[in-house]
């Protein structure tokens, strides 16, 4: 009854601030507008034929041989993928929280490596696999002899896909074992229970949810992931490259949207399982932080071959990504290792280098505030705000992580090109910088509202509600007293906003028009064409202004708060 009262007074007070209000219909018109409007179109593509509802176009696509053999490649591929990508996460974390390393280098290149993919371009790691282990690879050909090694199909997406995705496991895991308290695992220990008894019998079990967790999130991220397939996929299609191929090569778009859906369906159900069912199991297990600081292990018989065989990994990866720049130094990789700076020379003079950087650097630097700013005040609406479309804006704020890139792509197009919005004040959105920008919003808007949703949960209510006893109004209360507060991740959400939207590929490569050019769409250009030379070249360039930017904004940022993005990497 107390509650109810609290809630109804919550209502009033919301609905006597105009700003609020104001702030929120705004908000819900925004996430209706580039979220639901867009899926929703495809779900009208696919189901509207011109002789009304059918489901003709599903009928055609399930008969389509390239739909059945790319849904199950893609499900095979996720699959192994995110179980590969839990266990080496989990080993990472694993030795990073239990085991005492010999040297700090250990255990900062260990960091390191563990947070290289996610910061890099998306394709780096598949150029990189070509590079080393095609059929002019440094090692398939100059170090092992062999001449006609391929690396394209189920194996080179394996080994790429797992490369970039286990630090996803690994941050998951990471705090989960920190929050373990020691002692039950030394009660096992003091019981007689040899190390591998304490990890199946208690520590596993504990981590368990946590793993489910991180292997649906790496699930997927890859069935949804487009840029890796592109490249190294070669003719082992998945449904993210065969929608792609369906629109620029067959220009079937009901058949694209219909395969969209599928796909949307596959990632939804992933997402409701992992955040409404292993996340609150997770959440359950583990209750709180340790209650004292752990002994590490220092038992040679465990720490020897777990450094092994995370140093094994770790030099497998800084060997990948060494390897993109002298790609773009070497005059024809495989055949003439005589350094020149020609590809980069050519970057600019040929290929439109300088516009390419200038237009993904402009546009990811204006929706990264934008991005922010939003999560910020979404986590601030869902965290310290009672009203009845709470829900409705937290569900469909977080919805995006689930729908993958390419189905974002096709939905904007069949929504803003000729859906509802074909004329009336939103028909010049489709083609211009602006429908760019509001994909990179919609694309790292799930990322920075969780962030901020846990800073919020930790801040007592009572320090916000002296302020409004004071007479101040709840824009003044957000800007003065919520935001100082929880700077941190707000700072942390505009880097990581700017990192995704810089390296993005999969939902823009279908919306980019001729007259921008973004770097990610040159380099998954010039990498199809064999170009590995340009490609390389571009990517280093992207790499350089991806870590530069880091740098700076967060030397920029000191003098307000430190950025968590940092301390994570």
């Amino acid at each position: 009854m107390a509650r109810s009262q609290s809630a109804s007074l919550d209502r009033k007070k919301l609905l006597a601030d105009p700003i609020m209000v104001t702030t929120i219909v705004v908000l819900i018109a925004f996430l209706t507008l580039f979220i639901l409007y867009p899926l929703a179109i495809l779900l009208v593509d696919s189901f509207i034929t011109g002789r009304g509802p059918s489901l003709e176009v599903f009928q055609r696509v399930f008969e389509m041989h390239t739909f059945t053999t790319a849904i199950t490649n893609t499900l095979s591929v996720g699959l192994l993928v995110s179980v590969a990508s839990a266990l080496v996460g989990l080993l990472f974390a694993y030795v990073e929280v239990y085991v005492k390393l010999r040297t700090r280098f250990l255990s900062g290149l260990f960091k390191v490596v563990s947070m290289l993919p996610v910061v890099s371009p998306p394709f780096v790691l598949s150029l990189s696999v070509i590079m080393l282990f095609g059929k002019a690879g440094i090692i398939t050909r100059y170090l092992l002899g062999i001449y006609d090694n391929s690396v394209y199909g189920f194996w080179g997406i394996f080994v790429v896909q797992t490369l970039t995705f286990f630090p996803v496991c690994y941050m998951m895991l990471r705090g989960l074992l920190r929050n373990i308290d020691p002692s039950l695992e030394e009660a096992a220990r003091d019981m007689g229970a040899s190390r591998w008894k304490v990890f199946t019998s208690v520590t596993l079990p504990l981590v368990l949810p946590g793993l489910g967790n991180a292997f649906l999130v790496t699930f997927i991220e890859s069935i949804a992931d487009f840029a890796n397939p592109m490249i190294i996929g070669g003719s082992y299609d998945t449904l993210a490259t065969t929608i792609y191929l369906q629109i620029t090569g067959a220009y079937d778009k009901e058949g694209a949207a219909a395969m969209a859906v599928v796909l949307l369906c596959i990632t939804l159900l992933m997402f409701i399982v992992q955040k409404y069912v292993l996340e609150a199991k997770s959440t359950a297990t583990l209750t709180g932080k340790a209650s004292r600081a752990r002994m590490l292990i220092a038992d040679r018989s465990v720490t020897l071959p777990l450094t092994i065989l995370c140093g094994v990994i770790a030099l497998f990866v800084v060997i990948m990504y060494v390897c993109v720049p002298f790609g773009a130094l070497f005059k024809t990789w495989g055949y003439d290792f005589t350094l020149t700076p020609k590809w980069f020379i050519q970057v600019f003079e040929r290929y439109h280098g300088l516009e390419a950087f200038r237009d993904s650097f402009v546009l990811s630097l204006i929706a990264s505030p934008l991005t922010a700013l939003l999560s910020m005040i979404i986590s601030y609406l869902v965290v310290k705000r009672n009203f009845r479309s709470k829900g409705f804006i937290e569900f469909v704020s977080m919805l995006a992580m689930a729908v993958p890139g390419t189905v974002l792509g096709v939905g904007f197009i069949r929504g803003f090109s000729a859906g509802v919005f074909r004329t009336g004040f939103l028909q010049g959105l489709y083609g211009s910088a602006a429908i760019l920008v509001i994909v990179f919003i919609v694309r790292s808007l799930p990322t920075g509202t969780r962030s901020g949703i846990s800073a919020l949960r930790q801040i007592d209510k009572s320090i916000e509600e002296s302020a409004y006893d004071m007479g101040a109004d709840s824009f003044t209360v957000f800007r003065t007293v919520t935001l100082p507060l929880i700077k941190d991740s707000f700072l942390s959400g505009l880097v990581t906003a700017f990192v995704r939207s810089i390296t993005a590929i999969s939902a823009i490569i279908l919306l980019v028009t001729p007259q921008f050019f973004l770097i990610t769409v040159q380099i998954n250009e010039f990498a199809e064409k064999g170009s590995y030379g340009i490609a390389c070249a571009f990517a280093t360039i992207l790499i350089v202004i991806t870590y530069g930017s880091v740098l700076l904004m967060n030397l920029a940022i000191k003098h307000f708060g430190t950025s968590k993005y940092t301390e994570e990497a």
